[in-house]
């Protein structure tokens, strides 16, 4: 097997995008999508090119033809959809949050590990070349130690509406799971390791669920020790860049969840530049590597392995109990 036979789960607005990148992976191939409903599926498949349609998730995971599943049903969902691939031997990336627990993502990994099948959460910014070259950069101490990391996600949900996916409670609506795991995911990426203290200013829609939160963390002590100021929101438009701040230098990224580029600042004066000078939105990079991990016959990835996802659930576990 030379390129891996991909099904999308969902038409959802996210599939979409996966759609499209798909153009940019050459270890892989879209072979079929599934929805609810046939005429769905349907319509997206004749929409996008795709091969084969199926009117249930069930069906597009017996297929024999597909070899793995991209997830990008709604949050509460990802448990339910990734299971049943994985007791159909397929092999996932399901879209992020995996789970909207510990105990789900700790289960289901569990589940692939004695299937043998792989699993992945879809931490695409953590495969984007420009985020690897910053963490090249820090790695090889060009800010010095790391001081401070900055680094905010957030568009204005308008207007509310509690029946949206974004504000449902019965489908993990909130900033933090939708938003906030990107600046959490960066901070996790950069520092490795958990706050020592975590602070939060939090604010809530009508009906409860998170739309504005800003995040404080506190990594060690005064001396050797770091912070970490995220935020995420659906009541504004933050600038969603990311600064990872040494001494006398720091690394600006802008757009830093979907990041094409990033910037090494001594001072005030630009020393480095990076630019990927893509085509495609990103998502091809998470891609290419999962079905390399799957051509491998890797049950997990070495960039977003098992252990990363079930650390971000924990500090959003953490997170939301200070709610």
């Amino acid at each position: 097997m030379s390129k891996i036979r991909w099904g999308i789960v969902s038409t959802a607005r996210i599939a979409q995008q996966f759609v499209r990148d798909m153009a940019f992976v050459p270890n892989g191939e879209l072979v079929a999508v599934a929805s609810r409903t046939h005429a769905t599926a349907q319509a997206f498949a004749d929409r996008h090119g795709i091969p084969a349609a199926h009117g249930s998730y069930q069906e597009l995971f017996e297929s024999p033809d597909v070899d793995a599943v991209y997830v990008a049903t709604p949050h509460t969902l990802h448990f339910q959809n990734t299971a049943a691939a994985i007791q159909a031997r397929k092999h996932v990336l399901c879209e992020k949050p995996f789970t909207v627990s510990p105990l789900e993502a700790r289960n289901l990994f569990r589940m692939a590990e004695q299937s043998g099948v792989f699993v992945m959460e879809g931490m695409w910014t953590w495969f984007l070349p420009a985020i690897r070259k910053a963490l090249e950069w820090v790695g090889d101490g060009r800010i010095g130690p790391l001081r401070q990391i900055q680094a905010h996600f957030g568009y204005p949900m308008k207007p509310y509406d509690p029946e949206r996916r974004e504000y449902k409670v019965e489908l993990a609506g909130g900033c933090l799971f939708d938003m906030g795991i990107y600046p959490l995911a960066l901070a996790l990426l950069f520092t490795g390791r958990d706050p020592d203290d975590i602070r939060l200013f939090v604010r809530k829609a009508p009906n409860g669920v998170d739309d504005d939160l800003q995040m404080l963390f506190s990594y060690g002590d005064n001396d050797d020790g770091m912070d970490a100021v995220l935020g995420s929101s659906f009541r504004s438009k933050l600038p969603n860049h990311a600064w990872l701040v040494g001494e006398q230098s720091f690394i600006d990224i802008p757009d830093f969840w979907r990041a094409s580029e990033c910037r090494l600042y001594h001072l005030d004066e630009c020393v480095d530049r990076y630019s990927d000078g893509r085509e495609s939105p990103g998502f091809n990079f998470e891609i290419e590597s999962a079905g390399a991990d799957i051509l491998k016959g890797r049950q997990q990835s070495a960039i977003m392995p098992w252990a990363a996802t079930v650390r971000l659930q924990e500090q959003m576990e953490r997170i939301r109990g200070l709610f």
